[in-house]
């Protein structure tokens, strides 16, 4: 038998012009006779993203009223439809952390700082600040290095990290779900541009807002710069890697090009500028924001350019209105209800708005094919928030989603757990199924049980 099949790296990257483009799986970075374990092994990493929603959930709207794979998707989750099949709905999980333990207020800086923790942080509005390194980070350490980027937190809201922000907590606590040490949260990224430019471009003055601004105004096509690369590539591949690699760079130059589209509209003044301060050339829309987060992520993980991500789609206490979708008042006004039925209709109503974005992220990893499978399968998505209702402001019964790992879990369920169990115990599990052992975290117990079982 002759093998004729070229062999492309798995880490080989287009170049040109101070650009860098990593590539998705392809077939041909598969090396011919290997072993299926092998290609699992080698082509098929884990990757581990955790969603963060502010303000609590309505949780009439969210809670499944059957237990196991005969359950309806409530209003909120309706949108996962396309999906059901690939996510647990977890009920029962706690966060001990974000309890005031004899600090008094300050419920949505504990959320968001314990979250990823299952640690309770400081009470502090200084530099002492202090809650536990996160779940993300602790995996990063493990398993970072494999990637250009050990990890990526991207949000849709921009804050500060000093001051205080809730009750005598600083306001690095509700800006920031990951932690890389005790003492220093990784502050999200916002901007759209920025982001591409990490992913794509030279990395050198990469921060620097006049470079940012010179590059947006001049430069070509990231797609462009590296079209001498392309070509050589695509004489060696075969028909199917080269409709993959197709439609890769073809989701690539669609994301550029509505960045594009959006900075030119935001410069022109073509669109109505809301009064806050924003970074230049993030969308107004919130769903046209999340999206565009979303894609890049979604690119980042199918380029193996890292495996390791946060996203909060609004800081913790957010007050941002979501008038596109008719619900002028701010969120976390809305979130203190009072139990008024108008009120609560009107928080599940951004819930719902959440969970769309967050939908069409996942049916883009489902539909991105990978291996055997898709990247969903290889991905472990958790989506939730550090309270559970916003006008009581409590800890238990969280609204807590898994989605993907089908190689390791058996998805399509909804679990109800009888006892408060810490949310850090789904943690040690995802640990496990990323190859990140750990026997201890935050204020775990034990594994979570029926992740991996139908009993």
């Amino acid at each position: 038998m002759i093998l004729t099949r070229k062999h492309v790296s798995r880490r080989a990257l287009l170049r040109g012009m101070g650009a860098a483009v990593a590539l998705p799986v392809l077939d041909s970075m598969i090396p011919a006779l290997s072993k299926a374990s092998e290609v699992v092994a080698t082509v098929s990493p884990v990757r581990m993203v955790f969603c963060y929603v502010p303000n609590g959930i309505d949780m009439r709207n969210w809670t499944p009223a059957a237990e196991g794979r005969a359950f309806e998707l409530p209003k909120i989750l309706s949108p996962l439809a396309p999906v059901q099949d690939d996510i647990m709905v977890l009920t029962g999980l706690m966060d001990h952390g974000g309890e005031a333990l004899g600090d008094g207020p300050g419920d949505h800086a504990r959320a968001s700082a314990s979250f990823l923790t299952g640690v309770h942080p400081r009470k502090t509005a200084g530099a002492d600040i202090s809650a536990g390194i996160s779940v993300d980070q602790l995996a990063a350490q493990k398993i970072g290095r494999q990637t250009r980027l050990a990890s990526l937190e991207l949000g849709c809201e921009d804050g500060h990290l000093a001051g205080n922000c809730d009750s005598g907590y600083a306001c690095a606590y509700v800006n920031s779900i990951s932690w890389r040490t005790a003492t220093a949260p990784n502050p999200p990224e916002v901007n759209p541009r920025a982001v591409f430019e990490r992913l794509f471009g030279s990395d050198e003055n990469a921060g620097d807002p006049t470079v940012r601004a010179r590059n947006a105004r001049y430069q070509q096509s990231i797609l462009d710069l590296v079209a001498d690369d392309t070509r050589r590539l695509e004489t060696g591949l075969g028909p199917t890697d080269r409709r993959k690699l197709d439609e890769y760079l073809t989701s690539v130059r669609e994301v550029e090009r509505q960045i594009e589209m959006m900075e030119r509209q935001i410069a022109t003044n073509s669109v109505a500028v809301p009064s806050i301060e924003k970074p230049s050339g993030i969308p107004i829309e919130f769903a046209e924001h999340a999206g565009l987060m979303f894609n890049l992520l979604a690119i980042a993980l199918q380029t193996d350019t890292t495996r390791i991500s946060t996203f909060m789609l609004a800081r913790e206490a957010s007050n941002r209105s979501y008038r596109e979708i008719g619900v002028p008042e701010g969120h976390h006004g809305l979130s203190h209800h009072r139990n008024d039925p108008a009120l609560m209709d009107k928080v599940a109503k951004i819930n719902e708005h959440h969970m769309a974005q967050f939908a069409n992220f996942l049916v883009r990893l489902k539909k991105t094919q990978e291996g055997a499978g898709s990247l969903l399968d290889n991905t472990l998505v958790l989506y939730g928030s550090g309270i559970s209702d916003g006008n009581r402001h409590n800890h238990d019964n969280l609204p807590v989603l898994l989605a993907g790992g089908s190689q390791t879990f058996k998805t399509g369920r909804h679990i109800r757990y009888q006892k408060k169990e810490p949310v850090a115990n789904l943690y040690l599990s995802l640990l496990d199924a990323a190859g990140v052992p750990t026997e201890r975290f935050g204020d775990s117990q034990n594994r979570l049980e029926y992740l991996t079982d139908l009993s």
